[in-house]
């Protein structure tokens, strides 16, 4: 397991880099990245106008030409045949009607109930709902689950694996009890109510008969008519006794084909130039919520979005003035992040560029704000550094040198814990290069009230913090596009599930 621990600053890395030395050309181009350029960036990326930039909405299409008009303007290349677009064939996948009646109990979805799976139907469905409880052989051999709603306790990140072995023993569906407690569940609920009337968002695949539904462990008590305890009780010994509820159902479903695009600006580099760094962020969000509110998405990721157009730039008006990086660089901002790492997933197993020759991804995914942890601390110079050395020991020891050399952060690695419940490492784009084994560095500032709400706004941006780790992200940057030799790949943690 990964040590939790923060590194402040110099002092408190305990390690001797000998005398560091800045380079004054680093320096320049770095300054060239101001607080005064970012904030105007994410005014407009970030405004009421922009509506969210939703994926494959007519603003995430704005959004994605401002990208690639001002990558037009700094002189980088259209990588894809001379396009700054790489389309991403995703889809919106719109449940028109669903409804589920327990009993004579009519639930109402999104407060008594959210639908999570997939589905289409042409009429109404007619079966029982039996209670399993805890996914096990044992259970599954007591109670009969074919053609049936299974009801089953909350199963974490297991979830795919215990879903499947109910369904691969012939439930119709399933009915996911959530054990987080009402309060929790209320919460989720009105975030699916927020964001009904839309469409899910992903690649095309065809239907699959999956209805799976969540319920509050109350709710699913009041259906069986008895307490959620009397549940917990049986599910341990005897589910069997539970009586079966009679229960209707029904999923309709259409799609819609969207117009998403990855937005990319390439600098080629000199002597190394087959080899290439890969700065990125998504530049999407999720839109607007069914009462017309705006998710303008200021931190997340306009912030990263931001800093990587400045970065760029930084890099571009060195290569202008005699200064080209000897790798080549490639700026992407993705899009779906939001939708499930969409964007970045086609990209990585659809790449412009060899993935044998990809040495680095940095990632940049909300770095414009101050978290929890540090509100009240003295010193709120920080930053979340997560996956540095999950593939290569190389890529952490080069960050906390730039780090110290230009910038002195606190690097906070956290995150990078094994048992971190968040599981940041697999929720960003980087991730979906850390499957190919390219080693990768997530840079990112932590969860604060205004995550994914529609208070997520640009006058809440701590705009110089922003800057010093935007500077922080392009001279370690400078470092890996320049340097003799690329990172190594010798670290042991190569694969997840997110």
């Amino acid at each position: 397991m990964k040590k939790r621990f923060v590194l402040t600053g110099a002092m408190a890395l305990g390690l001797s880099f000998g005398t560091l030395a800045q380079n004054p050309v680093q320096v320049k181009y770095a300054n060239t990245i101001t607080a005064e350029d970012l904030e105007e960036h994410l005014t407009f990326l970030a405004s009421d106008e922009m509506k969210g930039r939703d994926t494959g909405s007519p603003e995430g299409l704005i959004a994605a030409n401002y990208l690639a008009d001002f990558y037009k303007e700094l002189g980088l290349t259209g990588p894809v045949d001379g396009s700054y677009f790489q389309q991403v064939p995703l889809v919106s996948s719109k449940f028109e009607e669903v409804s589920l009646q327990i009993g004579r109990n009519k639930l109402v979805q999104n407060e008594d109930f959210v639908f999570t799976g997939d589905g289409d139907m042409k009429k109404k469905a007619k079966t029982d709902l039996v209670f399993l409880g805890l996914v096990n052989d044992e259970n599954l051999a007591k109670v009969d689950v074919t053609d049936k709603l299974v009801g089953i306790w909350a199963v974490g990140e297991r979830s795919n694996n215990l879903l499947n072995a109910v369904m691969d023993a012939g439930a119709a569906g399933v009915v996911i009890v959530s054990m987080e407690g009402q309060a929790n569940f209320d919460r989720i609920a009105n975030r699916y109510k927020t964001l009904s009337g839309r469409g899910r968002v992903g690649f095309d695949s065809p239907t699959s008969q999956r209805p799976i539904f969540m319920v509050s462990s109350d709710k699913m008590g009041e259906l069986f008519g008895t307490s959620v305890e009397e549940l917990k009780e049986a599910a341990k010994s005897n589910p069997e006794s539970i009586q079966p509820q009679k229960a209707t159902y029904q999923v309709v479903k259409s799609k819609t084909e969207l117009e998403a695009y990855n937005v990319l600006g390439y600098l080629e580099g000199t002597d190394k130039k087959d080899e290439v760094l890969v700065i990125s962020s998504h530049y999407d969000h999720v839109g607007v919520s069914s009462t017309g509110e705006v998710f303008n998405g200021a931190d997340d990721d306009g912030s990263g979005t931001v800093s990587v157009m400045e970065i760029a730039e930084a890099f571009a008006t060195a290569a202008k003035e005699g200064n080209r990086p000897r790798r080549s660089i490639l700026f992407l901002n993705v899009t779906g992040e939001e939708k499930g790492l969409l964007g970045s997933q086609h990209y990585s197993e659809n790449p412009i560029f060899p993935i044998a020759n990809t040495v680095n991804n940095i990632n940049i995914d909300m770095v414009g704000r101050i978290d929890y942890e540090y509100q009240e601390a003295e010193n709120k110079d920080y930053v979340y550094v997560i996956g540095s050395e999950m593939l290569s020991t190389d890529l952490k020891k080069i960050n906390e040198y730039n780090n110290i050399t230009y910038t002195d952060l606190i690097l906070d690695y956290r995150y990078d814990a094994e048992d971190d419940p968040n599981r940041f490492y697999y929720r960003s784009d980087h991730y979906n290069f850390a499957k190919f084994n390219i080693p990768v560095i997530f840079f990112f500032n932590g969860v604060h009230d205004d995550y994914h709400q529609v208070t997520d706004t640009v006058d809440k941006i701590e705009f110089p913090l922003m800057t010093k780790r935007a500077h922080l992200i392009f001279h370690t940057a400078w470092d890996l596009a320049n340097r003799e030799n690329r990172t190594r790949v010798n670290g042991t943690n190569t694969r997840g599930e997110r």
